[in-house]
């Protein structure tokens, strides 16, 4: 059974590598534009299912998993800032404010698919635009969603962080990841190739 990742993201390839367990990888190429009306946990979840179905459909016997992430301000979703004006705009709207980024996870071997999706809770803290600044030079964090690199200086951003998977912030939840492999019948602790329902 070949493992792919559906995914453009340098940091979930680099997440996932941790697992030891072999895989390739493919991007899937979608329009993520939210729908009218739709919540961002919503909107991760509907983009890691696409992800993934898409690349399934081109891999018969393939695992796929597919991950996205839609930061929640206020109920809107916050999406990738692309340069930037706009990753100073975001931030200075998120200082001193609580900002939740839902990590969605989608696996499927193209016959059965999983979707779950794991919210992190990131309280801001007060930034100066000094600050901001500093950190956006420094960062670049254009191609993250919320423009909060929580891998690097971005975790200086905040002042309190809470959820269940600690890699969830970054992008790709392994805890839950991990879970949903073994559903399918892998197991990084064993390297995964077979192994029971049980284990």
């Amino acid at each position: 059974m070949r493992l792919i990742l559906a995914s453009s993201s340098p940091y979930r390839r680099q997440l996932l590598e941790r697992l030891g367990l072999p895989f390739s990888v493919e991007r899937p190429d979608l329009d993520e534009t939210p729908l009218p009306h739709e919540t961002p946990e919503a909107l991760a979840l509907r983009l890691s299912e696409a992800k993934a179905l898409k690349i399934a459909r081109h891999h018969p016997g393939a695992l796929v998993i597919g991950s996205d992430q839609a930061a929640d301000f206020e109920g809107h979703p916050i999406g990738k800032p692309g340069n930037f004006e706009r990753a100073r705009a975001q931030l200075q709207q998120f200082s001193g404010k609580q900002v939740v980024f839902h990590s969605a996870l989608c696996v499927t071997d193209g016959m059965r698919t999983d979707t779950r999706s794991v919210p992190t809770e990131c309280l801001f803290r007060t930034l100066n635009n000094a600050q901001i600044e500093h950190y956006l030079r420094r960062e670049q964090p254009f191609d993250t969603a919320g423009s909060a690199k929580a891998e690097g200086l971005g975790i200086a951003l905040m002042e309190s962080m809470r959820s269940d998977d600690p890699t969830a912030i970054i992008g790709l939840p392994l805890i839950a990841l991990a879970r949903m492999l073994r559903s399918f019948g892998v197991n990084p602790l064993t390297h995964g190739w077979p192994l029971g329902p049980d284990l």
